[in-house]
Order: structure tokens, then C-alpha cells, then sequence
């Protein structure tokens, strides 16, 4: 071989003629960071906006907090040592740096903000994760059982009962379940009571406020469910398992509802902020020892640090839970392809 046909210089070419690259790799990552970026970035705003909003109520943390009796001096006092007489963006930015340290700042009462939450925050997560789980199982097995049987009776009967269910907010679910499953039968406690501890003193008593939480959102994604089986049912993969002679069960276990998955997903990821939302209604009539009396309380104290808390931790809650959705789409994705 002459120098002028000399092979270049460099590692050899792959069996498909170019060189490996990380690309796959760290695109994911690169898509992962930025959507945490954003998200971040609109949780920021709605921490401002939650500021903001606090400082337009009528009153402030000082008036709503002081005792009977306290001079206008007293008050001004307090106002300097919760810091209102300061621009309220400058006391935003103060919180917003404690942050990362997770220091939540202090209440109006003078109480740290970490410690109101550190239990009510944790039996709201309880009751939602529960909430939650029991949406996603009814509404799968409801909207396969449809699925089933296209256009049947059964297919009609789920789909005009969730559409029914969906129109029913959760204190009136509340409230039906407290006049049917406790005043009627006395079968479960209508009112939450707590342990030392600040945990609800019985298994039994998570029963009612779940139930009330997850009814509306069973009828909100047994329609998700129920139309992702339908899209999926198209698809030629399926039409070919079906004139394959396969069961229907097996074609839907196998071959629709993986198709489904990322569309259920990202369903179920959208009820955990309406969950947490509707959270605090029931939590309220149920008397459950969650966020919802303290974000009542600090709405009542216009106490913007605990208000903002509670947005901060909820926020990054459903971003986790949004961030999984994603993953579990790129990974079924990815097994399609």
C-alpha cells in the first residue's frame, strides 16, 4: 500500500460504518434537566404570586396574630419583627434563599415553618398516596373491563357512571359518604382523631376522607383509561393479534394496554395535583390532621411564609410525580421502537 492510500489515523469505524457517540445518552439527561429547570422556574413564579397575593388581603400577619388589648405600638412592633415593614419582593427574596437549606422561614406565630409541616405534610401525603393508588387500580380495571366489551352495556354503564362520578366535587362524595358509611350504618368514624404524635389514631379512620378523594378521580381517568385502550385498539399491531385468533383478554394485557400505559400515566400524574388540591377541602371535614387546617389557619394569620411552604412542598411533589410520568413514557417508548 502506497503512503498516498494509507488509511487515516483514529480508532476503526463500528460494524455500521460510524463511530459510537454518547448522544443517546445524554440527551435524556440534557431533556430531564431542562424540564426540571422549568418547572422550577414556574414553581419560583407561583411562589411570587402567592406573596403577592397574601399582601393584597386586607389586614396583615400582625393585626390578624395580635392579642386583645395591644397598643399601636405593640403592633408596630410586631410588624418590624416579622419584618412587613420591608417591600414585600425583599422579604420574598429573604425566603426564597433559605430554600435550598430547606429552611422554610417562620410563621407569624413564631413558629418554624419546617415544624408545622413536618407532620401534617407527611399524613397529607398519606392520605393521597392512598388516594391515588386506589384511582389508578379502580380506573384500570374499570376502563379494561369496558375495553372488553366495546360499545356493550357494560362499555356504556362505566362510561356514563364516570362521567357522572367526574361532575361531583369532593365535599359533596364528602358528605355522602359520612351520611351512608357513618350517621346511617355507623360502620366508620366520621371524624379523624390523632395520636400523640399527630397520626391518625386508627387505620380505619384514612378509609372516609381516601374514598371521598379518589370517587371524582376514578370518573376523571376511567375516561383516560377508556380512550387509550380505544386509540391503541387501531393499531395495526393489534388488528393483526386480533385476526390472529388470540383471546381478547390476551390482546388486551399484551398488546393494548402497553400502548395505553404512557397516556394512563400521565393521566394519573395530573390527578396527583387535583388530589392535593382537593386535599384540603376534605381534610377540613373529616377534622384529618393534614395541610389542610394549617393552610386555613395561615390563610386566616395572612402568614405568607407557611402558605408558601405548603406550595413549595406540594409543587415539588407533583413535579416528581410528573418527572416519573415522563420516564415511564420514554422507557415504553422505547420498548415499542
Amino acid at each position: 500500500m502506497s503512503p498516498d492510500t494509507a488509511a487515516p489515523a483514529g480508532p476503526p469505524p463500528t460494524a455500521e460504518g460510524a463511530r459510537p457517540t454518547r448522544a443517546p445518552v445524554l440527551l435524556p439527561l440534557a431533556r430531564v434537566g431542562a424540564v426540571v429547570l422549568k418547572r422550577a422556574v414556574l414553581l419560583a413564579v407561583l411562589l411570587a404570586l402567592v406573596f403577592l397575593t397574601v399582601e393584597l388581603l386586607p389586614g396583615d400577619a400582625a393585626t390578624a396574630t395580635s392579642e386583645r388589648g395591644e397598643s399601636g405600638s405593640d403592633l408596630q412592633q410586631r410588624r418590624e419583627l416579622l419584618g412587613l415593614d420591608r417591600p414585600v419582593l425583599e422579604r420574598f427574596w429573604d425566603w426564597m434563599s433559605g430554600l435550598p437549606t430547606g429552611d422554610l422561614g417562620t410563621s407569624a406565630r413564631g413558629e418554624k415553618v419546617t415544624d408545622l409541616l413536618s407532620t401534617a405534610f407527611p399524613n397529607t401525603l398519606l392520605l393521597g398516596g392512598l388516594a391515588l393508588l386506589l384511582t389508578a387500580v379502580l380506573s384500570l380495571a374499570l376502563g379494561c373491563w369496558a375495553a372488553l366489551r366495546p360499545g356493550g352495556r357494560v362499555d356504556r354503564a362505566v362510561s356514563g357512571t364516570a362521567t357522572a362520578v367526574l361532575a361531583l366535587p369532593e365535599f359533596v362524595v364528602a358528605v355522602a359518604l359520612v351520611l351512608v358509611l357513618s350517621l346511617w350504618t355507623g360502620w366508620l368514624p366520621a371524624v379523624t382523631l390523632a395520636d400523640a404524635d399527630g397520626t391518625p389514631a386508627d387505620w380505619t379512620m384514612l378509609i372516609l376522607p381516601a374514598l371521598a378523594l379518589t370517587v371524582p378521580q376514578v370518573g376523571w381517568n376511567v375516561r383516560i383509561v377508556r380512550a387509550a385502550l380505544a386509540d391503541e385498539a387501531r393499531a395495526p399491531h393489534v388488528e393483526t393479534a386480533v385476526l390472529d385468533g388470540l383471546p381478547p383478554h390476551r390482546v388486551l394485557t399484551h398488546h393494548v394496554l402497553p400502548g395505553a400505559l404512557p397516556t394512563v400515566t400521565a393521566g394519573l400524574a395530573t390527578s396527583t395535583g387535583m388530589l392535593l388540591g382537593g386535599a384540603v377541602v376534605v381534610e377540613t371535614i373529616f377534622n384529618y390532621p393534614g395541610i389542610g387546617s394549617v393552610l386555613a389557619s395561615a390563610v386566616t394569620d395572612r402568614d405568607s411564609p407557611v402558605i408558601a411552604g405548603v406550595t413549595a412542598l406540594a409543587g415539588a411533589v407533583i413535579t416528581g410525580v410528573l418527572l416519573l410520568a415522563d420516564l415511564v413514557r420514554d422507557l415504553t417508548a422505547g420498548v415499542r421502537r
